[in-house]
């Protein structure tokens, strides 16, 4: 990994309008899915972006590749502002940036055979014929794992880790600088889970490839990830190197995500936080911080003053009035 800024996101923010419910709908409230979110993935590390479900980390992800339009923000990518592209431009700068879906299942045509889902990339954005298309996709099946004649075969012959294997060949057809993982292992078995996360890595040290792994589950990304941003209600509440955030984390939300890992030892007195409260309405989120309604630490400020991102100690950034001293 060296230290060349891949990907630059600023203030990006994506807010759904909602029609209230009601013979009238009169009134529109905004659901604001990603509010204001900045980051930077230097190339070739793994950027973890972890939170709960609902936080809008899917959604960021589609945003940074343009798959939903957003609302403002500026995004660049290897210095190439990516919101300002239009169709051809954009086209030639999708073929460097590729996504890995969540659910293998529903992401791959059942009408289709591995071979031409795997192909199709090669077809839309190289033009190549056939005779260049079917040695190119049994290199790509080797690659993830799988055997080249597996290309005559439908998406319901494959279990759920081949299926992801196949989404990532797919991902890998046009040779991408970034891979935006969504969720790719939540769907399956543990077992399974280590085998593609190794893959990703393996793949990663061969191509040199960069990756936004997006997970709910801090265990995996401990294991992955170089970096790691945590959000909640669409905004980034704490930012670290990875053993700098497992090892102490400063936001209270953080520590309590990570303090409900389970741990397999009985003997070990769990040390989970509880938090108080359900995570609030998109519809009608908190004022000042968004956490306040659910945050042991919680003062007299937090309610009325929402807290900006602040260097605690090196890479490490926070955005809590009170932030936890380790």
């Amino acid at each position: 990994m060296n230290n060349h800024v891949l990907l630059d996101v600023k203030e990006l923010r994506k807010y759904y309008k909602v029609k209230s419910s009601g013979w009238a709908r009169r009134k529109t409230a905004l659901v604001k899915a990603v509010n204001s979110v900045s980051l930077t993935v230097k190339r070739g590390e793994t950027f973890g972006l972890v939170g709960e479900s609902g936080c809008g980390k899917t959604t960021f992800g589609r945003c940074v590749l343009r798959l939903e339009e957003p609302t403002s923000g500026q995004v660049r990518f290897d210095d190439v502002n990516v919101m300002t592209s239009q169709t051809q431009p954009l086209r030639k700068l999708r073929q460097k940036m590729q996504i890995i879906f969540q659910d293998p299942y529903s992401s791959l045509d059942p009408r289709h055979t591995i071979g031409r889902i795997i192909g199709e990339p090669l077809r839309v954005h190289r033009s190549l014929p056939p005779v260049k298309i079917t040695p190119r996709i049994g290199e790509l099946l080797e690659v993830v794992g799988l055997h080249p004649e597996s290309a005559h075969r439908y998406p319901h012959e494959f279990s759920g880790g081949q299926r992801q294997r196949v989404c990532i060949a797919r991902a890998l057809a046009l040779n991408p600088e970034l891979i935006i993982a969504d969720e790719p292992v939540s769907a399956l078995d543990v077992s399974i889970q280590a085998q593609i996360l190794n893959l990703l890595v393996d793949l990663q040290e061969r191509y040199g490839l960069t990756y936004i792994f997006i997970s709910h589950d801090l265990s995996v990304v401990r294991h992955i990830a170089d970096r790691v941003a945590v959000m909640y209600l669409g905004r980034i509440v704490e930012s670290a190197p990875s053993g700098d955030l497992y090892a102490h984390p400063r936001h209270p939300y953080t520590h309590a995500l990570l303090s409900a890992i389970p741990v397999a030892n009985p003997q070990k007195k769990s040390d989970e936080v509880v938090l108080e409260g359900d995570l609030p309405s998109p519809l009608d989120t908190p004022s000042g911080c968004s956490f306040h309604p659910r945050c042991p630490r919680k003062g007299e400020k937090c309610d009325r003053i929402t807290p900006e991102l602040q260097a605690i100690a090196g890479e490490q950034v926070v955005a809590c009035h009170y932030p936890l001293v380790n």
